[in-house]
């Protein structure tokens, strides 16, 4: 009965660690997720990392912070955004991912995007917008 006890306990233990991680990760900004509702470049620029690996159509390489926000500029000007929708976010506490829809005035994408950083704060390193197939 005791080695019951303790096997249960210990399956407990094991089941709230690896919970934990998943249940006190921090949420995606806000104001990334209304920087993509909006088209503000300049905002979601803000959570840029000094380089980024940007992918908008048919532009991918890495990027300075000012060359990706320029890139968005366009893409937005372009693709007006009518509403951008969280589908999923995930990973470790310091590198976190999500997985969005946008809608814009012509058409759908799918963004994919990855933070990374320290206690002070999280910011892109990976920004990727593709056209969706229901377009």
């Amino acid at each position: 009965m005791r080695i019951k006890n303790s096997l249960l306990l210990l399956t407990l233990l094991f089941l709230c660690f690896a919970l934990s991680g998943s249940l006190f990760s921090p949420e995606i900004p806000k104001s990334i997720t209304d920087s993509f509702n909006k088209g503000d470049s300049k905002e979601l620029a803000r959570h840029f990392n000094n380089n980024i690996e940007l992918v908008v159509l048919d532009n991918e390489d890495v990027y300075s912070k000012s060359q990706a926000e320029l890139i968005l500029r366009k893409f937005f000007s372009v693709h007006k955004p009518v509403g951008f929708k969280l589908l999923h976010q995930g990973g470790p506490e310091l590198s976190r991912y999500a997985i969005g829809n946008l809608k814009t005035e012509k058409e759908n994408f799918r963004v994919y995007f990855l933070l990374k950083g320290n206690d002070d704060a999280l910011l892109i390193h990976l920004l990727r917008i593709e056209r969706t197939e229901d377009n």
